[in-house]
């Protein structure tokens, strides 16, 4: 059986989550459920140093920090759950 090879189609997906928030664990779910590769961080589970980097850096995609960010290709950013934007940019 062959693997499945990354293809040019393939999108760049990072969430950035809480691991206490309902919302952020129903995008976890979408993702899944849709079959896309993604990295995520749940950022409450970080050491302080560690925390503040990536806020930093959460801050440059969604200044308002909200919970859960999407950054696909680091050109789109989706702040909270909003299922059919995150269907419509990652079919």
């Amino acid at each position: 059986m062959a693997e499945k090879k990354s293809s040019e189609k393939d999108k760049k997906v990072f969430l950035f989550a809480l691991s206490t928030c309902i919302w952020c664990r129903k995008t976890k779910e979408l993702l899944n459920e849709l079959k896309v590769k993604y990295d995520y961080v749940d950022v409450d589970l970080l050491e302080e140093e560690e925390r503040e980097k990536t806020r930093n850096k959460m801050r440059k995609y969604n200044p308002k920090m909200s919970f859960p960010t999407i950054v696909i290709d680091d050109e789109v950013c989706i702040a909270g759950f909003d299922e059919k934007r995150i269907r419509e940019e990652l079919r």
